[in-house]
């Protein structure tokens, strides 16, 4: 077994009052030169709800759903929270940790595929908040593996989009009436390609998401076409992002097919972020309303009990030293492999 002290719940962090907005923004676009225009542009998504993005207060329950379930299974491990561009952020959780003794940390980041902003980008935040805290050579930081083929992440998608279709099919709507899009955040393809070799183009970001697209859609709407596609692109327009865009998709849609509801699936995402209530819930489904056609938003796990159990499943396979070929995944790509320690290898003597 592994001795962890403590889980470290690890977001991206939003705005909690219209005041926060702007500054929010400039830490998410930090180093980028962002020119202050661009950033009212994109603060007009989160002035629509009073400047509030509804992930902290995600974060707030999930936190408190992990600790439930970890209770349950006689666990006690702490769960601290911390966020890479707002309050809490990573350096404010790990000063609290430290106080508490708690100095080797398993990070459990809500992100579930391969890339940059999931994978490195979180890596150099873990190292930045020891150095800042100058705690570099008392805690160490671990992470769990990308999840996004396990069974936790992948049930309540299933559960959606079943539900979307019986829906849709209890209006009198067949099946090949509807297509189901699969939507995540789009990302530059250099970014992509970069994610993991040996996946063709796109790399292992687009491959993960094929693969749990398309263990979701054997599970519940073997008989309905559907596609991959992208949102909230942002940044230079020269720069070539993964596409195509689910607005553009539900456009050529329209054109080519005689389609009459889609079905959206936020699965980039582990709960509602503003890219999903604005982009989806305001954009996409305005795009797919404006051509006429019926349109339901599968869910975000959110604090579904299968995506808590799964997450606390994650957290006892790195406690247990779970073998890898005994870890849980649901396609030909997983398990992940964990990740490298940051920090010492034995925290406080340990």
């Amino acid at each position: 077994m592994t001795h962890y002290d403590a889980i470290l719940l690890s977001s991206f962090g939003g705005p909690e009052g219209q005041d926060d907005v702007i500054p929010f923004l400039r830490n998410v676009t930090a180093g980028r030169g962002i020119p202050e225009e661009r950033l009212e542009e994109v603060a007009h998504h989160y002035r629509h709800f009073g400047g509030v993005s509804p992930i902290n207060e995600q974060n707030r329950r999930l936190k408190a759903a992990l600790e439930a379930e970890l209770a349950s299974r006689g666990s006690e491990l702490p769960v601290y929270w911390g966020n890479r561009n707002w309050a809490p952020y990573f350096a404010d959780a790990v000063r609290e940790a430290h106080a508490a003794g708690d100095t080797r940390l398993l990070g459990l980041v809500t992100s579930a595929y391969t890339s940059y902003s999931g994978v490195g980008q979180y890596r150099e935040d873990f190292e930045k908040a020891l150095a800042d805290t100058g705690l570099s050579d008392e805690v160490a930081i671990d992470r769990i593996r990308e999840f996004f083929d396990h069974p936790g992440f992948v049930t309540p998608f299933v559960e959606g989009v079943s539900t979307s279709m019986e829906t849709l099919q209890s209006e009198g709507l067949s099946v090949d009436e509807v297509h189901v899009l699969y939507v995540t955040h789009s990302i530059p393809m250099s970014a992509a390609d970069s994610s993991g070799s040996g996946f063709g183009p796109g790399g292992a970001y687009v491959a993960q998401h094929l693969a749990v697209a398309s263990v979701i859609h054997d599970a519940a709407a073997p008989d309905a076409a559907w596609s991959l596609v992208y949102q909230s692109r942002s940044g230079d327009p020269r720069t070539p992002w993964l596409e195509p865009d689910i607005n553009d998709a539900i456009d050529e849609l329209v054109v080519a097919d005689r389609v009459k509801a889609v079905v959206i699936v936020p699965f980039g995402f582990v709960s509602d972020h503003m890219e999903v209530i604005w982009d989806l819930d305001n954009e996409a489904i305005a795009t797919a309303e404006g051509h006429g056609l019926r349109v339901l938003r599968v869910p975000t796990p959110g604090v579904h009990p299968a995506f808590v159990a799964g997450l606390v499943d994650l957290v006892l396979e790195r406690v247990n030293d779970v073998p890898h070929a005994k870890r849980r995944h649901l396609s030909e790509l997983g398990p992940w492999p964990d990740h490298e320690r940051i920090g010492p290898a034995d925290p406080a003597g340990d």
